[in-house]
This record gives C-alpha cells, structure tokens and sequence, in this order.
C-alpha cells in the first residue's frame, strides 16, 4: 500500500486553511462590488491552457480566498496525490486497485509499470486490436450471416460504458468519415432496443456488448434480446455470435461463456473505472464512426490535459482551480446544487455524463478512513444545451431561492462547411450572444442592463427582480476538435479528483450502487414467481418479506394481470 494511502493527515475541517476559508465563507460576497473594485478582475482571474479559455472571474471570490483555497491543496496533499494517481499506486482503497485512466492515453512510447506489469503495452495492445476490428468493420470487409456488409453498429452498455461513448460520439459526428451507423441502447426496460431494431437490419447489424464486469443486468438482458432478434432470421446460434457480437469486459471467460468469439474481444482491467472507461476499447464505437486516427487525437488532447495537470502550477491549474472553487462552492458557501450548460449543440450529452462523472464518484459521506463526514460533498449537478435550459429551468437561477453555482461552456469557432454557412454562422453567433448574456445576468442581475433603476417604479417591477450573485464560470473552447473534447473531458475528470482529495474521500468506488442492484435481484425473482401464482388467488406470499410498501406493490401488479 502506498505511503498515501496509509497517512492519516488530520480530518480536512481541522487543516489550518480549511478554518480560514470557513470564515471567508461567512463574509457576504457581492460580484458586483468585487468587479468595482478591481478594473483588472477580469484579467486576474482567467487562464488558458490546452486549447481552453477559462474565466473564472465571476465566482464569489478574491485574492485571499483563492490563496486559501491553493493553502488548502498544500495542506491536504494534492501534489502527493497527484503523483500517486499518475504513478498507479492504489489510490481507490476501498477495492486496493489503482485508478489509471490516465494511462489509457499514454503515448505508445510511455512506460508504466503497475504490479510488476508493463501497462502501456497493454493498452496500446488492446488499442490496436481494436483499430484492426475497425478497419474490418469500415471498409466492409466484417460480413454478417448472410455476407452482407455491416450498415449499422448497437452499443449496448449502462453507465460508464454508454454515457462516454455517447456524449463522444455525438460530439464528434462531424469527423464521422463513414457511412457506418452508430446507436446506443442502455435502458434495461426493452424499450429502446425494441424500438430501435424495428428500424434494423438483423443481416447487417453488429452489436457491442459492454460491461466491465459482464454480469450487469442491464446490459445482458439487452443482449439476450439482441441475440433472440438475429436468431428470428433462422440463422444459426453459431453465426451470428461468431458475425454479429463484439465484447468488451475485464471479464472475458464470462464473454466467452455467453458465446462471443474470442477473436471479438477486447479487454478491460480492473484499475479501470466504469465512468473513465472511454478511453479503452470502451470507446470502440466512437473508433467506428469516426476512425481510428480521429480517435488517437481524441487521446492525445486528453493526455495533453493531463500533463498539464500534472506540472502546471497551481495558481494556473485548470482542473486544480475547477476543483478547487467546486469545494469552496459547495463546502463553504453552502451552495448544493450545480449546473453544466453547454452552448453547443454537439455536447448535449455532456451534462448528462457529468452528473454520472461528478455524483457518483463524489458523493460520498464517509471519509478514506472510513470517518463520517459532517461537511458538505458534491452538489447535485444537472444541466441541458443552453439554449434549451433558457426556456426551462432559468427561472430558478435568476428569481428562485436556491444558490446555484454554474459552468457556461462554449466554442468560439463552428466547424462550418456548408452551403448555409452564413446563416449557420449567424446561429453560431448568437449561441455565444445568450452564453455571454446568460453569464453577466446570473452575476449582476439588474444591474447587468445600464437603464436598470434600484428603485420600484410600480407593482409589476416586483415580479420582474434579477438579484444576480450567482457564481459562475466560463470556458471557451478555441474549437471543438477530438483534441480539446478530450482536453476538456479529462479536465472534468481531474476536477473530480481535486475535489475528492480536498474532502479526503476515495472518488473511484460506488458502494452506494450495489445495495440497489442486490435488492433489485430480490424483488425480481419475486416478480418471475408472479408468473406461476398468477392463477392461483391462494397462492403463499412472497418468499423474501419486503417492507408494506413494497409487498403492496406486488400485490398491486399480480391484481393488474400484469402477468
């Protein structure tokens, strides 16, 4: 075990930093009096690196806070951490596994040795066994049963190994260089994938089957749907395994088990986290749609960041200062609640892999010790396309009662190369127009427009109140490349760690998911007996005893011939 993972520093509330930065939390902090009295705010608080403007310069802090806040970083350790991460020492403790998702876009040169085993070459391994599938899969040479060409290409995962893929895969569509079709299915109810393959080809469709551990419930009850669909076109078993079905898992004799050619798989490995899986075979449908070498420099502009990560000081640090100013948020001015609004259309999925990225790694209340915590962790974060969230829940971060902070992200160049190019651009301009606008409303409220009278001038001027003061900050995107999506990925990714290091909390384990699969396991046998009493009025009740509100629910469904 690493020396970090056995140091018991004291509790974070107990550092030196940690009290000074709870009575800098106390003071009332007014944006608009911090940019009256510094002309040069604007300056002093933004930064750029890998292709990313950020300006945080609208959050309610100074000079002393964020002096503070980097105090704190220094006290908690987390240029130690830092190093332990990248080193692959075993930083999740809670499962004695490293947590190397960096190493995934090492450059094939790297070298990385993690328990006696030369990584990279694993990894680059992998990588181009995934490139030759996908060559094979974009040139028409992967046949189905019947010899036809692959059209269309299903990823079917849940969590980690849909929303990445997803979010990337739609970002970057517009480097899509084949004609290949990629889809993403993860809900276990049967409803998207049944209304997807009535859109399907069973003759010229390949399924991707992800699942780290490849007993997800999710996702196997997906693929056994999958399967009985190419099986309705009398081709045999054998075929359409062998043509049809690629696997990804750290658990290929289960993938081998289900019947997927050993040729088709692609491997995984434990010091792997579901939500920082992308970057692996994981990401393989992205590879397809948009090529292998697309897909390199989606690694590349990841790894940029974290080297950036890794030397940059900390006073110019990209994910140490979104880290940092997360835990001063949430932690100190007690604001609970976050939100991601993109002005970009191509990362609509962004907010959505986020809340997975950020509440299921930070959401924690005990410490790495296992000590209760008794401050606050991650927020509840949530968002959706700017432009959408404007006429949806922006009436709460500019009249409700709940401080929100917030993250403005747009792209200052459009990749356009079409024959409405000019109304496009127009679009594009006035996508930045309502970020910028959004932003100085948030901050200033009233005062953002000149015109605006302190005073009421009558009854309907009540309603009509921006008390502004939200926090928020912005990044600018010089464009959106596969490069700086990876850059801007992996930097959401390290601001994760940042803040779990702050709070002294491991961010690679997710106990809290399991209880529910176990239990869901419970009810669902429950539901399959249903099957055999639904004849029978007398039948015994259920074998597991489950709380009234539950017992009543099955009672409710069995009455409803639901079976």
């Amino acid at each position: 075990m690493s020396e970090v993972s056995k140091s018991r520093p004291l509790l974070p509330n107990n550092l030196p930093a940690w009290q000074t930065l709870e009575t800098l939390g106390q003071q009332h902090w007014s944006l608009a009096d911090l940019f009256t009295k510094d002309t040069e705010r604007a300056q002093t608080f933004s930064t750029a690196a890998e292709g990313i403007y950020f300006d945080y310069s609208k959050q309610c802090l100074d000079a002393e806070v964020k002096d503070a806040l980097l105090e704190l970083a220094q006290q908690s350790q987390l240029i130690e951490k830092i190093q332990a991460l990248f080193a692959g020492e075993k930083v999740n403790i809670s499962e004695q596994r490293a947590a190397l998702h960096t190493a995934l876009r090492l450059p094939k040169s790297a070298k990385l040795v993690v328990d006696q085993q030369e990584v990279v070459a694993q990894i680059h391994g992998s990588l181009e066994r995934a490139e030759y599938l996908v060559e094979r899969i974009r040139n028409g040479i992967w046949r189905g049963f019947s010899g036809k060409a692959i059209t269309d290409v299903v990823n079917i995962g849940v969590g980690g190994s849909d929303l990445g893929p997803l979010m990337a895969a739609t970002a970057l569509d517009e480097w899509a260089d084949s004609d290949i079709r990629v889809h993403f299915v993860s809900n276990m109810d049967g409803t998207q994938l049944g209304g997807l393959l009535a859109q399907l080809n069973p003759e010229t469709t390949l399924f991707i089957v992800s699942s780290k551990s490849f007993g997800t419930i999710d996702t196997l009850s997906n693929a056994k749907t999958a399967l009985a669909w190419l099986l309705t076109t009398k081709a045999s078993r054998e075929a359409v395994l062998h043509r049809h079905f690629i696997g990804i898992s750290a658990n290929l004799e289960k993938v081998t088990a289900w019947g997927i050619h050993p040729e088709h798989q692609l491997p995984l490995w434990d010091w792997v986290g579901g939500r920082f899986s992308m970057w692996s075979a994981i990401g393989l449908a992205v590879a397809i749609r948009i090529g292998m070498a697309q897909f390199y420099e989606l690694l590349a502009g990841a790894h940029a960041m974290d080297e950036h990560f890794r030397t940059a000081d900390f006073g110019a640090n990209l994910p140490v200062l979104l880290g940092l100013i997360g835990v001063w948020n949430s932690t100190f001015l007690h604001i609970n609640a976050h939100t991601v609004l993109p002005y970009d259309g191509r990362l609509c999925y962004l907010p959505s892999y986020l809340t997975q990225l950020e509440m299921e790694s930070n959401g924690k209340s005990v410490t790495r010790a296992g000590e209760i915590i008794h401050y606050a962790t991650s927020p509840v974060l949530w968002g959706e396309i700017g432009s959408n969230a404007q006429h949806a829940f922006y009436q709460l971060l500019h009249q409700g009662t709940q401080r929100v902070s917030c993250d403005f992200i747009a792209c200052v160049q459009h990749y356009l190369e079409d024959e409405h190019g000019d109304e496009l651009r127009y679009q594009h301009d006035l996508s930045l127009a309502n970020c910028l606008a959004q932003s100085r409303v948030l901050a200033f409220g009233n005062h953002a427009v000149a015109a605006a009278e302190d005073a009421v001038v009558c009854d309907l001027d009540k309603f009509k109140r921006y008390r502004g003061n939200q926090p928020s900050t912005t990044m600018l995107l010089d464009e959106l490349t596969p490069a700086s999506f990876g850059a801007l990925i992996a930097l959401y990714e390290h601001k994760v760690y940042v803040m779990a290091s702050i709070w002294d909390i491991n961010p690679f384990d997710q106990w809290g998911v399991e209880m529910g699969k176990q239990v869901a396991n419970d009810v669902f046998a429950e539901l399959n007996a249903l099957h055999d009493k639904a004849k029978d009025s007398e039948a015994d009740g259920p074998a597991v005893q489950f709380d009234a509100s539950t017992q009543a629910l099955l009672r409710h469904i069995k009455a409803a011939d639901a079976f």
